[in-house]
This record gives C-alpha cells, structure tokens and sequence, in this order.
C-alpha cells in the first residue's frame, strides 16, 4: 500500500470541441457570465486561510480596489442567481459576497465564492474554475451516474460548480472515523466498497481522501455515511488502471482497514454487484444522453496515445475483453467500460 498509482504530476487543460459545446448547450449547461475566471486573477492583494485547527488549508483570500471589488461582487451574484435561481437581480440584496478565496494548491487553482443571505445569515458557496473537457466530463458523468445530481454551467474558458458539502475524506479519517461505532465502521466499509466500484468503472481518477467527502446521513436512529467524489480532473486521463481505483491510494489505508476488518469476502462481492446494477440502471435511464456525452468523448482528445495504450492493455487483462485493447481514444474505453457493465446487467437480470 505504500507504493501508490503513479500519475502526471500536472495534466494538461484540454479545450471544449464543438460536439461538446453541443451536447452542453442541448442540456443547459452554458450560459453566459458577467465575470470570468481570468479576470478574478486582477487581484490586488491576498492573506493566507487557516483551519480552526490553526493549519494553513492552501487557500488565500483575495482582495481588490474599491472599485473593481464593487462590480465583481454584482457579478458574482448575477452568477449565483443564474445558479440557484431564476438569473434574473431580484434577489441581489438580500445577498452578501463574504469572501473570495483562491487556491494555490492542485490542477485546477479554482475561486472559492462565499455567498450569504443577509435576512438570515445562512450562506452556501461555488466555485470558479477555468474551463477544461476533462473536468466537464467528469462532472456529467458523475451526474448522469453517480447517485448524485451536480449543477454546473460552462460560459467560454470558465466553469461554474456548485459546492458540494461534506466532510473532507483526509480530516474524517484522521478526526471522525476514531469516534464511529463499529455498525458505522461496517456500514462505512460497504460504501467505499461502491464507491470504489463506481469510480474505476466510470474512469474517474485520483481518489485520494482529499478529492471525495464524506456525508453523514441521519437515519432513523443512526448515522450513516456517504462517500461523494468533489473533484473531477482526473477523468479518464491516467494509464495506469490503479488511478481510477481509490482502493490503491496509500491515503485511503485506513478505508480499507475497515473493509478487511468488517466485510467477508462474499459481501464484498455482493457490493460490487450492487454497485454496477445500479449504475447500470442509470446508464439506461438516461441512454439518449449518455450516448451524445460518450459519442462526444469518442471524439475529443483527452489524453496521450501511451496512456490510452497502456489503460486499455490493462483493462483488457482485467476483464477479459480484447477490445481494450484496440481502443484509439479514451472515450472508446470509457463506452466499452460501460457496454461491458451493461451487457452483464442485461444478462443477469434474464436469468
């Protein structure tokens, strides 16, 4: 476990093509913004931002002149509205832009936006990136397959996310986890089983316990747990198989503990048969769409020829399947990965 997946330390931004801004003006995924990324970098000045631990997170707030500080902030609310609402200014002074926070750390270097509602002070947050294919597949893919809907908008070279909440996967190892009771560790073990499942099927990459969440859930007289990707750059780039499977990040040991600990090797099975089923059944709900995303992914470049060489030789040893192995893009290994799952649902289900 020590030895992780090796990756790229910097993936390379690759650019929107035209089939994919189709499929993303199809679905209301563009739009256009009154600020961009690029011109939230004209910042002036900026300190830096600590945890209520005193640990410096990698984010800065940033600071601008009076004057540019003033239209950003009208601009970021016309966003938010866009966002969350209607788009229209009605709701503009019931809101506050609290802060503006840019991190130093990762691929992406994304603007964090703190939103408040000044009547009564609750406050949500999204994010401002700079566009890239990989990412914006990603996010589509997570939303048509995951158990979770995502609102994001594209407007030229800047992406909008929403913020997803939860507990950051590296602090509840290190400060919740020691506190779960052992139903919640078992039941913690079965969801990062599917989770793990449903990253390498769909290819999603880089699953260290800073890159997902985890979401405490009250459930009757118990808490459960949910585990939930938040980044998304790493979508079907990496060769190395082992990328797009969390299981193998050194920082996620103490995840698997538990699942040696508290799962049979059966359940363990039976998990990941849950897992493919379900997103299986998803794949099929939305089929028109996901068809124009995969067709539009078959189409792009979104990696380097050795790296989609080297995923597809090895997905090809691990399931059996020669066609890995003459896939000429990543997108062709992302549709097989999904006939494949696909057709095995189909088959079992008739028995």
């Amino acid at each position: 476990m020590s030895d992780g997946p090796q990756m790229v330390f910097k993936k390379p931004s690759y650019p929107i093509s035209s089939q994919l801004k189709a499929y993303l003006d199809r679905y209301k995924r563009s739009t256009e913004v009154p600020v961009h990324y690029e011109d939230l970098l004209r910042f002036s000045g900026s300190v830096s931002v600590y945890s209520q631990q005193d640990d410096d997170t990698l984010w800065v707030r940033v600071f601008y002149s009076d004057e540019e500080r003033k239209e950003i902030d009208v601009a970021l609310k016309k966003i938010y509205s866009i966002l969350h609402s209607d788009g229209s200014d009605s709701i503009f002074e019931d809101l506050s832009v609290d802060a503006i926070d840019y991190c130093t750390f990762g691929n992406s270097k994304p603007f964090r936006i703190k939103i408040r509602n000044i009547i009564n002070d609750n406050y949500t947050y999204f994010y401002v990136k700079r566009s890239d294919a990989s990412r914006i597949y990603g996010l589509e893919l997570e939303h048509l397959l995951s158990p979770y809907n995502l609102n994001f908008l594209v407007s030229a070279d800047t992406l909008i996310e929403e913020h997803i909440a939860g507990i950051p996967g590296d602090v509840f190892i290190t400060h919740y986890l020691p506190l779960c009771t052992e139903r919640q560790r078992a039941q913690l073990a079965k969801e990062f089983v599917k989770f793990n499942e449903r990253c390498m099927i769909r290819l999603l990459g880089d699953m260290r316990a800073y890159n997902y969440v985890v979401i405490p859930v009250h459930d009757f007289d118990s808490v459960i747990h949910k585990i939930r990707a938040i980044d998304f750059d790493q979508q079907n780039f990496e060769g190395d198989l082992r990328v797009y499977r969390p299981q193998f990040f050194p920082e996620n040991a103490a995840m698997m503990k538990l699942i040696k600990t508290h799962l049979k090797r059966e359940s363990v099975f039976q998990y990941k048969k849950e897992e493919r089923s379900s997103l299986a059944k998803r794949a099929l709900g939305a089929e028109s769409q996901l068809r124009r995303l995969v067709d539009s992914a078959k189409s792009d470049v979104l990696s380097t020829a050795d790296h989609i060489k080297m995923l597809g030789s090895q997905i090809s040893q691990f399931t059996g399947d020669q066609r890995f192995k003459k896939a000429d893009s990543m997108g062709v290994i992302l549709e097989l990965a999904l006939l494949f799952v696909i057709k095995n649902y189909r088959d079992l289900s008739v028995i």
